[in-house]
């Protein structure tokens, strides 16, 4: 026998369907895939994000630039926190600029203003009792890369490397090893490109972009008198002068 419809049972089936997904009129086509995904969100759906130009100023001026990055967070006090990739997954915060160059009233600008303090910018400050409650916490964090392969080698270990190594007796037969924009690197004169050092532990570095290369230093009566460069093979062995 054929049932009769009325509007209000048409309106409480359509109720219900509704609220599993189905519409009255689709229902026949119930357990059947749908035609086509949800169309994915849009930009212009989304939540408004900082301008890159300005998140690219502010990361930069966290170098050095005082003036700067406050009329930058004054404005928009969210780029405390700004945070740019500058090309290969190399990201960097306004508070690890300001860490890895040394730039202390930048950092204490920057943590006032809500910047997330990391173990790079306690070392930087001089928080030992936090470094230390890190490497506590996570053994083996003090060999984590920061932004540009910089790891947490105090300025004072750093600065116990610079010299002069020589291998022979040639007028170019030795390495220079300096600070330059506050990080270590290492040259031949008249030769190559200087290379920045990235430092993986106990002295023992790579020339930036080849980490099958290892320098070591060696130290004797408490000071730096060795370098050897291996590659994977011992390759020359320099003395300090």
């Amino acid at each position: 026998m054929s049932q009769r419809w009325s509007r209000r049972s048409f309106v409480s089936l359509s109720s219900g369907l509704g609220a599993l997904g189905i519409s009255a009129i689709a229902s026949k086509a119930w357990g059947q895939a749908p035609a086509a995904p949800p169309p994915a969100l849009s930009a212009a759906d989304a939540f408004p994000a900082q301008d890159p130009s300005l998140v690219k100023d502010a990361v930069g001026a966290s170098h050095g630039n005082v003036k700067r990055i406050r009329e930058l967070v004054e404005a928009q006090p969210a780029l405390a926190r700004a945070s740019i990739d500058w090309g290969f997954g190399d990201w960097e915060t306004c508070i690890d600029a300001a860490a890895h160059v040394g730039q202390r009233e930048i950092a204490e600008f920057l943590l006032t203003n809500g910047a997330r303090p990391t173990i790079f910018s306690a070392a930087m400050m001089g928080q030992l009792d936090v470094v230390t409650a890190f490497v506590a916490a996570r053994p083996g964090v003090q060999k984590t890369y920061g932004p540009h392969g910089i790891t947490l080698l105090a300025p004072a270990d750093r600065d116990a490397l610079v010299g002069k190594y020589a291998f022979g007796i040639g007028t170019r037969d030795y390495f220079t090893i300096d600070v330059q924009n506050d990080r270590l690197g290492i040259e031949r004169p008249s030769g190559p490109a200087r290379r920045f050092l990235i430092h993986t532990g106990n002295m023992v570095f790579f020339p930036a972009g080849v980490p099958t290369a290892k320098i070591a230093f060696a130290r004797e009566g408490g000071k730096v008198t060795q370098m050897t460069l291996a590659d994977p093979n011992v390759m020359v062995t320099a003395t300090r002068k």
